[in-house]
């Protein structure tokens, strides 16, 4: 939600809730009804049987607060808080404080054991177990768990699975109740517990700065949470430590730089901290002696800091290229006789093709680039059949497994990922499998969707590249550049001495798309024509919350009804993440449209996001050793099973692959009902939908980012939303990053005495 909602939405409680007396409540959560990116949860519940106040009618209860992050199903607790009076929503507890409880009644303990919280133990075991033990069931688990086997469902294998399960699941509740006592909300819980086992608790009393890198979505605010209320000092060098690399960390996350430039980290991580500059200064220069960070004087203007692995990265994509560059092409000579031939007679391609062509088969590192309806794609196909034509062997791949398979249906070989290709062997990825032999072993290795390369998967692809071979980059360098850091393929068009061909000329057929048109006057700087029915449509809707209703409705009803498709074959695309127009929130409303919750069917809820079977997702985190052959950023797919009892959720992968998921790891997940135009790249979809606002102040609408999202759409492209936010979007440039590729790549192309006084640009 953005803020002026949040604070509407404030202000309409309070307006609206009667208050009355404050009590406390232990109650059993039956299920969870939503859950906002706040924390901020409704959920039905149970009042324990030897809860003191007095139940609502039937025993049910609406409980809601922020205090219930985290809660799950089956689970018991103890409430602290008030019962309210809403005119829109009726009686309700609204909830000021919430803590774990033991459950107390029979009831209560099978619905808690049922629930999967426990692993190996689901519904019809619960039953089991809670009739052989009653209300001793938990007091039997925890101290004489060997009787479990006197249960005839139960063997030593599942015995054990229960206890070590039951152990793990209290000491993280025992690490909830730590949390909230420094007023941290329970739901980090578990994650803390994933990354230090039985030394959670201890790491987050003695060193909670090392949760900032440890485990994903704390932060430096979080942990400085903690280590305040522990007594860390405000000036203690710890700290001040942890506030640069967090600085440098949020610089590559959320901005795409490499560095920063030494006097806006300072100023960067002054802010944060709130101390003096010294402070700051002493703990740049510790952490450039533990050589945490790098202190770079040969890159942009002044003293660049890079984090160590961050600069290490764009040495070896620097080092690599250029050593390719630099060596003899392996190109056989037959393909360059079948070169000569096709300049020589009759042919089709356009002057800049035949160009590109030629640079690509004559260079060992060449770029090509060129927005859409200019050819890059007829291009690479002549390129590829002229190498296999002459005996060579081709490699295809592309960042992400949409663009690996859009690839492939393009040329009509076989294409893969970027991180299939490049894997370790000890990852147990099976590249071969698409080829005969290792596909780093070809004459030419092509890389589509290059703007989506960040500077750690190129630095792979740089370490792994075999003398002689040619690599061709291909990609759109006024697309929106890589989710991770650097903007390698931009980085490569500012070397003079890396080839690169850039196709300008809009072919007939290209031409008369309307998508392409308005593609082309956005890449310009220049308006779109707003109505150009049937492939682009604008719609003028001013209130961000109307324009959601029209981007739901559009997607869900309109399009499928006059096109007679599918709903897949609609993709929304927003701009952000958050508000009325953002990913979650439309995604949200999208799923209860077309996957609604349905009593007594399986559902599991990670954190803000309920996962239901049939739900469309998309993995946002490479993971090698999922799947057969790993399962990377971008792969998406459709929810299949939720069995509780294992803690699973099975995915059916778009390369018919089903891939389980731990409960645990569901944050590698998102819907895919609305996606940012970041994730869409290197995808096509026959419809898309999109809203344009400034709800988020328009520090997003970027000419790239516009761009990007209109040339994800094959057959048409309605836009919804202000015609400021559009105009803000042609408009505005995109903010440069902070990179030293271009810089680096240079000096090592200059030879081995400017590669040699690289170490001298170091502090």
């Amino acid at each position: 939600m953005g803020e002026a909602h949040e604070r509407g939405e404030r202000a309409e409680r309070i307006e609206k809730i009667e208050r009355v007396e404050l009590v406390e409540l232990e109650c059993t959560v039956d299920r969870l009804i939503t859950v906002r990116p706040d924390g901020y949860t409704v959920a039905r519940v149970t009042e324990a049987e030897t809860a003191t106040a007095t139940a609502v009618a039937g025993g049910e209860l609406i409980a809601a607060g922020r205090a219930l992050a985290g809660v799950q199903p089956g689970e018991t607790v103890r409430l602290r808080g008030e019962w309210v009076s809403h005119a829109k929503y009726g009686t309700r507890f609204a909830v000021d404080s919430c803590e774990p409880a033991a459950p107390s009644s029979v009831r209560a303990i099978r619905l808690y054991l049922a629930s999967g919280i426990v692993r190996g133990i689901g519904p019809k075991l619960a039953a089991a177990i809670v009739e052989a033990f009653g209300a001793q069931t938990l007091a039997v688990i925890d101290e004489t768990p060997e009787r479990l086997l006197e249960v005839n469902l139960i063997g030593p294998g599942r015995k054990d699975l229960i206890v070590d399960s039951w152990i793990a699941h209290k000491q993280v509740r025992e690490l909830m109740v730590l949390l909230q006592g420094y007023g941290i909300g329970p739901g980090f819980a578990v994650k803390i517990y994933g990354e230090f086992g039985d030394s959670s608790a201890q790491i987050v009393a003695e060193d909670p700065y090392r949760l900032v890198e440890a485990v994903r979505g704390i932060g430096f605010t979080t942990a400085d949470k903690i280590a305040l209320a522990s007594g860390i000092p405000e000036d203690s060098p710890v700290r001040a430590r942890a506030a640069v690399l967090d600085r440098l960390d949020a610089a590559a996350a959320v901005s795409g730089h490499c560095f920063l430039p030494y006097a806006s980290l300072l100023a960067a991580a002054v802010a944060l901290l709130g101390q003096d500059q010294l402070l700051v200064r002493q703990a740049v220069d510790a952490l450039a002696e533990q050589r945490r960070i790098v202190i770079d004087t040969g890159v942009g203007a002044g003293k660049a800091v890079y984090e160590r692995r961050m600069w290490d990265r764009e040495r070896r994509v620097a080092d690599g290229l250029a050593g390719l560059a630099e060596t003899k092409s392996d190109m056989p000579r037959a393909v360059l006789k079948r070169l000569d031939a096709l300049e020589a007679g009759p042919h089709d391609l356009h002057p800049q093709q035949l160009d590109a062509v030629r640079m690509a088969l004559t260079s060992t590192v060449s770029v090509l680039t060129g927005g859409p309806g200019c050819g890059k794609s007829r291009t690479v196909d002549t390129i590829a059949a002229l190498v296999r034509a002459g005996g060579g062997k081709v490699t295809l791949a592309a960042p992400t497994g949409k663009a690996a398979k859009r690839l492939a249906q393009l040329t009509g070989h076989p294409a893969m990922t970027v991180h299939r290709l490049v894997a370790d062997k000890k990852d147990g990825l099976d590249a071969g499998a698409l080829f005969d032999d290792d596909p780093l072993y070809a004459d030419l290795i092509v890389v589509d969707e290059a703007s989506m390369l960040d500077v750690s998967l190129a630095a792979k692809l740089a370490a792994g590249l075999v003398p002689g071979c040619h690599l061709l980059l291909v990609g759109d360098e006024d697309q929106l550049p890589s989710i991770g850091a650097g903007r390698v393929l931009a980085d490569l068009l500012r070397v003079p001495g890396i080839p690169h061909t850039r196709l300008t000329h809009v072919f007939r057929q290209a031409a008369g798309s309307s998508i392409t048109t308005n593609a082309h006057l956005i890449r310009q700087g220049l308006p779109p024509v707003l109505h150009a029915a049937p492939g682009f449509w604008f719609e003028d809707c001013d209130d961000p919350a109307a324009v959601a209703d029209r981007v739901v409705e559009i997607a869900t009803d309109r399009i499928p009804a006059k096109h007679g498709v599918d709903h897949s074959q609609v993709q929304v695309l927003c701009p952000s993440r958050k508000g009325h127009t953002g990913t979650i929130e439309i995604g949200r409303r999208i799923q209860e449209r077309l996957n609604p919750a349905v009593e007594g069917r399986p559902e599991h809820w990670s954190g803000a996001a309920v996962f239901r079977v049939g739900d469309a997702v998309t993995q946002i985190r490479n993971d090698y050793l999922k799947g057969r052959a790993g399962v990377f950023n971008g792969t998406t797919g459709t929810v299949t099973a939720i069995n509780p009892e294992d803690r699973t959720l099975t995915v059916l992968t778009e390369d018919d692959e089903s891939v389980a998921y731990d409960f645990d790891e569901l944050e590698d997940l998102l819907h895919a009902y609305a996606i940012s135009v970041h994730r869409s790249q290197g995808s096509e979809y026959p419809f898309v939908v999109a809203p344009i606002t400034t709800e988020s102040g328009g520090l997003l609408l970027r000419r790239a980012l516009l761009y990007t999202l209109v040339t994800r759409a094959r057959t048409s492209v309605i836009l919804v939303g202000q015609r400021k936010a559009l105009r803000l979007a042609v408009e505005v440039a995109g903010q440069p990053r902070n990179t030293g590729l271009a810089q680096r790549l240079v000096r090592a192309l200059a030879g081995p005495d400017a590669r040699a006084a690289e170490s001298e640009t170091l502090i």
